[in-house]
């Protein structure tokens, strides 16, 4: 054999071991000449009989993140080629048997007579999972690293080489389900206990403790290749069947809304190939596969959500001509709500971290953050006393801004008022070092005009969190006029640095996201006022495809910050830009009725106390509405489209503007920072599917009922013109 992508070497006592290690990459992950020498490793194992078995493991310090999907992409391009010169019936035949290629490689490892078993050490996800599945025995290192999972549905797949067949045959049907549905990560011992490991062992340990089962005789048959062999849940077709099937398309249809192909694909995979044998099992799978593969929402979550994703998480935006900036020390000036958590996740990361508030007593409590996130980790076992400690050691709380004199990077977190971070912009340039960066987590106030207090607007930029900032994936980082290459530089190092997702963004009011989300929150408003039930509101933001419906949002985000920001926005730029309709939801309820969200507990929903029941829709609501009309009488798609194209032609207009200038950081940006519809990749996204002219059209009608809030931009006017795409613009930019 002529290896590059593994190593193989056979014992003293006929037991391989092939070493997945590519040259030149910190991580494996399958690809074609991957999977060509991984059969020439089974073809090997099975044909010589001086081999027992085989181990399979990794030379790199995790196991690998599963299949390259920049190769699925490629064979949707060469299906669209093959069409156009072979013709539809051919192009689909080609396409599935390719599809299915790293399936029957599988198979005929677990079917060659002679037993394989994986020794996993760290992240072993997707088609590698499955790779692991298809061996007969599989240990799993104890370390904290090591999870296991099949997280395909988050981009918009499922796992097609034989995951949706195996896990279903060796778990419960119900808890198999739920394993595809989440595409969570499990640790080695939860995986064991769950039937997916044989055995869990110290790292040092894996690849003897496998070795020792093939020598001890282990079996190259899988359980399902048994003559006697029965799923864990039985019968599909029995009264222990009937109980999960009904719930489980229930279940579907409650959390999707229809709106996601991959996952009424894994449902009727998992129900058809349970009643069959292994090998048409897979063949069903295979055929859901190819089907989903050339879906237009699986193209657009790839996209968004892998490639897009991970392009923006390398630095795609970050000046070349800056060396990498060596950040060991950050300050946070305000130990509120927002700048505890950006303490914490800093801290987290490995740096050192400066607290300041106005007195020691705030500051420690916002130390005491951290305290409670490391501890609700303990809690749940994923983290240990001493991680904690250490944490904390390196955060220090603090009321003097001279401790910011050491600091690589400041970034203040105080009140949203432009008089009071003048005054800490002044306070922190005292104390910083002249090649300190400064930046702000304002979440609507444009940089530059904060950038005004500042002696050195070059050094100064907006680094904007979400909330709670130990969950949200995203970082708005926003340039001001006077921004330089290395402020940009230092701030994507650093949310780099603390595992988030940077979109680059040019100064603006509420810069994209909050632009993009005060569009959704105000004709969920707007909807309440004509008098659409809001439960109607709610429900219908979902099937859309919104995490969250507008009202629920606006209590997760604060009543009374809306009503701050919309004055704020008033004395700024007139009362004309205010909608009076949504000046009197918020006033009545901030200011009449002391609805200030869920942070008092009462808010567009009353929120019992914890453990005594869900949410309700406050009654008083009803007063809102101008009018009342028949629910049945009301365009539930009108609803929908309203919700959505009232984001993506904001989206548009931040393009137009220069706000946003790579479709990329909209369409993630948009997913990560509001949960715009993934399914549709995002919100440029959302307007390429359905294509520029279409959305143009279905935006004048909601115009011509609703007003010009609806009105599309003249860029999008232009791009229906021409038939351009957000994406087909930056490609013919890029290469200009």
């Amino acid at each position: 054999m002529n290896l590059t992508q593994f190593r193989f070497e056979i014992d003293a006592d006929g037991i391989a071991t092939a070493t997945w290690d590519m040259p030149g990459r910190s991580m494996n992950v399958i690809t074609p000449e991957v999977m060509e020498e991984l059969s020439q490793i089974v073809e090997t194992v099975a044909g010589d009989d001086a081999v027992k078995g085989c181990v399979i493991t990794s030379g790199k310090e995790t196991f690998s993140g599963g299949a390259d999907l920049t190769m699925l992409q490629g064979l949707g391009a060469a299906y669209e080629r093959l069409r156009e010169e072979k013709g539809e019936e051919e192009a689909m035949r080609f396409f599935f048997e390719e599809s299915r290629r790293l399936t029957l490689l599988f198979r005929r490892l677990e079917t060659c007579g002679k037993p394989f078993a994986a020794a996993v050490h760290g992240i072993c996800l997707g088609g590698a999972f499955e790779l692991a599945l298809s061996c007969h025995y599989r240990v799993l290192s104890s370390d904290d690293a090591t999870k296991v999972g099949l997280p395909e549905i988050l981009v918009g797949l499922f796992p097609g080489a034989g995951g949706t067949q195996r896990v279903t045959r060796l778990m419960q049907t119900g808890d198999a389900l739920q394993l595809l549905f989440r595409g969570s990560q499990t640790r080695a011992l939860m995986a064991k206990n769950m039937g997916l490991a044989h055995e869990v062992a110290p790292r040092a340990e894996i690849v003897e403790k496998a070795k020792a089962w093939i020598r001890a005789g282990g079996k190259g048959v899988a359980p399902w290749d048994e003559p006697k062999f029965k799923a864990p849940s039985g019968k599909v077709y029995s009264p222990a069947g009937m109980m999960i099937w009904p719930p489980a398309n229930a279940i579907y249809r409650r959390e999707t809304h229809d709106n996601y192909p991959a996952a009424k694909a894994i449902l009727q995979s998992v129900y058809e190939g349970l009643q069959l044998p292994m090998d048409a099992a897979l063949r069903v799978e295979s055929r859901y596969f190819a089907k989903i593969l050339r879906s237009k929402e699986a193209a657009m979550m790839i996209r968004s959500l892998f490639l897009s994703k991970g392009e923006l998480e390398k630095g795609a935006r970050r000046p070349k001509s800056v060396p990498p900036t060596s950040l060991k020390t950050i300050g946070i000036v305000g130990a509120g709500f927002m700048g505890a958590g950006i303490a914490y996740v800093t801290a987290n990361a490995g740096m050192e971290v400066v607290l300041v508030d106005r007195d020691m007593e705030a500051a420690e409590k916002g130390k005491a953050l951290s305290h409670k996130l490391v501890t609700d980790q303990i809690n749940k076992g994923r983290a240990k006393t001493a991680d904690r400690e250490a944490l904390l050691g390196r955060i220090k709380a603090s009321a003097d801004y001279a401790d910011l004199a050491a600091c690589d990077l400041v970034i203040e977190a105080v009140f949203e008022d432009p008089k009071v971070k003048a005054e800490v912009i002044a306070k922190v340039e005292a104390a910083i070092r002249p090649d300190c960066i400064f930046a702000s987590n304002t979440s609507t106030l444009p940089i530059s005009g904060l950038a005004k207090a500042s002696k050195r607007p070059e050094e100064f930029i907006g680094i904007h969190f979400f909330s709670p900032v130990d969950k949200m994936l995203l970082v708005e980082i926003i340039m001001g006029k006077g921004t330089g290459d290395p402020a940009l530089a230092a701030a994507l190092d650093y949310v780099r640095a603390i595992k988030k997702t940077p979109i680059v963004v040019n100064d603006s009011r509420g810069f994209f996201a909050n632009r993009c989300v005060t569009a959704y929150l105000l004709e969920g408003h707007l909807m309440l006022g004509e008098g659409v039930p809001p439960a109607m509101i709610e429900n219908l933001a979902k099937m859309a495809g919104m995490p969250v419906g507008p009202l629920s949002l606006n209590d997760e985000v604060g009543v009374d910050l809306g009503l701050k920001v919309l004055r704020a926005t008033e004395a700024q730029l007139g009362p004309e830009v205010i909608n009076p309709i949504q000046r009197t939801i918020f006033e009545t309820m901030v200011e009449t009725e002391g609805r200030l969200g869920r942070k008092n507990a009462k808010g567009f929903y009353d929120y019992p106390e914890k453990g005594k029941g869900p949410k309700r829709l406050w009654p008083g609501l009803a007063a809102f509405a101008s009018a009342a009309p028949d629910p049945d009488s009301i365009d539930r798609q009108e609803i929908k489209d309203r919700l959505l194209v009232a984001q993506a032609l904001e989206a548009a207009r931040t393009v137009e503007e220069g706000v946003i200038t790579d479709p990329r950081e909209a369409d993630v940006g948009s997913i990560l920072g509001f949960g715009f519809a993934p399914f549709t990749g995002g919100a440029l996204s959302f307007i390429d599917g359905m294509g520029a002219k279409a959305f143009v059209e279905l935006a004048k009608r909601l115009e011509e009922t609703h007003g010009p809030r609806f009105r599309p931009n003249k860029l999008l006017l232009d791009m229906a013109e021409t038939g351009q795409t957000f994406y087909g613009r930056a490609a013919e930019k890029a290469a200009a």
